[in-house]
């Protein structure tokens, strides 16, 4: 068995859910909510779907969009069995930096939730990461993956001090994913998890075509192949590794 940390199998982006899903048979995929409409559609899907758990949270390009009642549906809902965690939720400074305080507090409210509710944060960072890291550094209580990891190993490293995961996707298996294979190489499989982000980033040999859950076979091979180790390893420790940190009741 394997576990997709992290995807997005919404009707935005595929016409065919049940068909992705079921590819999957029995292994599990965690979908990962990031604004209000799709926060909902992760609630049907988990209802509806053996093997689909979830995330609810608000994604911080979403940050000018949120309304009071985008919080209290993330709280209403906190408590169904197959919602696992606060995510995908963080610091994005890419695009848009003139709203960090508002990114900043925005991401630091929905942590207080994880907190209150003792539910696993996936946090995005892109452009962010030294305020990431000194957010996370206050919340040293929580389980938390760092999703779509592609910092340095010494911030990976400095991470896994302060109780995260991080989850390993699709550029480790790009000619240019230098840096990520660096951190894959040195850093104990215990402390990663595979994820997909479907439906973007798809691995080496299916890059530029519609990312699937199934692929996080791909991406388990090449850990495999990176770390010296089989991939029958790969795949029972990193599933391991995602029951615990998202307290997983399968």
């Amino acid at each position: 068995m394997f576990i997709d940390t992290h995807c997005h199998i919404f009707k935005e982006y595929y016409d065919n859910i049940t068909e992705v899903i079921n590819e999957m048979k029995d292994n599990i995929m965690i979908v990962s909510g990031y604004n209000s409409s799709s926060n909902k559609e992760v609630i049907e899907l988990v209802n509806k779907y053996p093997n689909v758990y979830g995330t609810i949270g608000l994604h911080p390009e979403e940050v000018n969009n949120i309304s009071e009642n985008s919080f209290d549906f993330i709280i209403e809902n906190i408590n169904n069995p197959k919602i696992v965690g606060i995510g995908e939720i963080g610091l994005d400074y890419h695009y848009v930096s003139d709203n960090k305080e508002l990114q900043k507090d925005i991401f630091i409210k929905q942590m207080n939730i994880a907190r209150k509710y003792n539910k696993t944060v996936v946090i995005h960072s892109r452009d962010a990461i030294l305020d990431t890291v000194n957010i996370i550094k206050e919340y040293q209580d929580l389980k938390i993956v760092m999703h779509c990891y592609s910092s340095s190993l010494e911030v990976a490293r400095d991470l896994i001090k302060m109780n995260v995961k991080l989850g390993i996707g699709g550029v480790v298996t790009f000619k240019n994913g230098v840096k990520l294979k660096e951190v894959v190489q040195n850093i104990t499989i215990e402390n990663l998890l595979l994820e997909t982000d479907s439906p973007y980033m798809s691995p080496e040999p299916l890059r530029g075509k519609q990312n699937k859950p199934y692929n996080c076979y791909l991406i388990a091979k090449k850990i495999a192949e990176l770390k010296g180790i089989s991939l029958e390893s790969v795949l029972k420790i990193t599933t391991s590794n995602a029951i615990s940190q998202f307290d997983l009741k399968l």
